[in-house]
């Protein structure tokens, strides 16, 4: 058998449920904002004042990376990550599948991490929109950190896992 073909553990099925939920959630949080990236900020069902303001986070030059909008850059992560988190992904018994999940979720939050920090430290305020897609990224981190290691085993045998 080849490696990328190699047996993994069948993920619990909680993690199957949940992860496919957030990824949904946050692809429908990211079509949002993109939307509003393209309409203009009066889309946004949010405070534009103080603390929270929504408009003056996805207006700040930290919105844009290289000339793409970051809602862009979300909306495409979701895109990947909602047929990665699929049920047929997780049970799925190649390993590429899930250590590509692993490494794009890490690569995400540390994305997410930055944005947090520009957030706080450059814009000075902070968009709820924003942070629903930062907290559906965090717990789909935790779950598959959690979950995925497991599933591997790094000798390439089966793993038990409960539910």
């Amino acid at each position: 058998m080849s490696a990328g073909s190699s047996e993994v553990a069948q993920a619990p099925r909680w993690a199957v449920a949940s992860t496919g939920i957030l990824a949904l959630a946050g692809l429908g949080i990211s079509i949002y904002l993109t939307v509003a990236h393209f309409v203009g900020t009066q889309a946004l069902a949010c405070s534009d004042n103080g603390a929270i303001n929504c408009a003056k986070v996805t207006t700040s030059p930290e919105s844009v990376i290289l000339g793409i909008p970051v809602a862009i850059l979300g909306l495409a992560f979701f895109l990947a990550a909602v047929p990665l988190f699929s049920p047929w992904a997780w049970h799925s018994n190649d390993r590429r599948i899930h250590v590509i999940r692993l490494v794009a979720i890490c690569t995400g939050m540390v994305f997410v991490l930055w944005l947090i920090a520009a957030e706080l430290l450059i814009i000075g305020a902070i968009c709820l929109w924003c942070t629903g897609v930062h907290l559906v990224t965090f717990s789909l981190f935790a779950i598959t950190v959690k979950v995925v290691p497991a599933m591997l085993d790094g000798s390439g045998e089966l793993v038990s896992s409960d539910d």
